[in-house]
């Protein structure tokens, strides 16, 4: 099931939009600041995502560059900002297209089922040598054997599969992984988890073939 995040701190239109989606068979989440949108984005398996431009914390601007730096997914901006210079920032920032409040809702939904339709190649199967991952039903295979993964580990592979050739350091592993719980985690726990990762889907563990340690920074999936 497609997935949208409404990231909008007002919050009756947030659930008014989150209400009409769901009727049009969508999994929505809803998110009111610029931290608990993040959280959620690179938590969860997001696959389109409407994003407010004034926020509380801070801007979406800089939240969709962000985002776009690490995913592909549609983002459309409502806002009520719709200058052309803002417009113009907001595709430069990298998104997809703007929707100016007020807004009928009839049109938010034809433009995302458009969206939606032009993004149906399949970009949730990942493949990589012997490694499969197919993020819709969360199955890793290598060489067609399935392997099970803990949520943790199968999260840490996610992440760094999706960013394939961009060190992810280890804040930011421990950041989207953990803390948005305010759990804290060390950084020990962290290359335990690599390490069990690395024993369930490497061929040879200690000669990594995926998942390469950048010493002092953090991880990349190799390119």
């Amino acid at each position: 099931m497609t997935k949208i995040l409404i990231i909008e701190d007002d919050r009756i239109l947030n659930r008014g939009i989150a209400f009409a989606l769901r009727k049009e068979g969508y999994e929505v989440a809803s998110a009111y600041s610029k931290t608990q949108g993040k959280q959620m984005i690179f938590m969860d398996k997001i696959d389109f995502l409407l994003l407010d431009i004034n926020l509380p914390d801070g801007s979406g601007f800089d939240l969709c560059r962000e985002v776009r730096d690490r995913a592909d997914f549609p983002i459309v901006f409502l806002t009520a900002n719709d200058t052309e210079e803002d417009m113009v920032k907001g595709f430069e920032t990298g998104c997809d297209d703007y929707i100016s409040k007020p807004f009928s809702v009839e049109v938010l939904k034809y433009k995302i089922n458009a969206m939606l339709r032009r993004n149906v190649i399949n970009k949730n199967i990942f493949e990589f040598q012997s490694l499969k991952i197919d993020f819709d039903r969360m199955l890793v295979k290598v060489e067609e054997r399935e392997v099970v993964l803990t949520a943790t580990e199968y999260k840490l592979l996610e992440l760094l599969a999706k960013n394939k050739g961009r060190v992810v350091t280890k804040e930011v592993l421990l950041e989207t992984l953990w803390d948005n719980n305010g759990n804290f985690v060390d950084q020990n726990t962290l290359n335990v988890n690599i390490g069990r990762l690395r024993k369930k889907i490497e061929i040879d563990p200690r000669n990594p073939n995926y998942i390469i340690t950048v010493f002092g920074i953090g991880y990349t999936f190799v390119e």
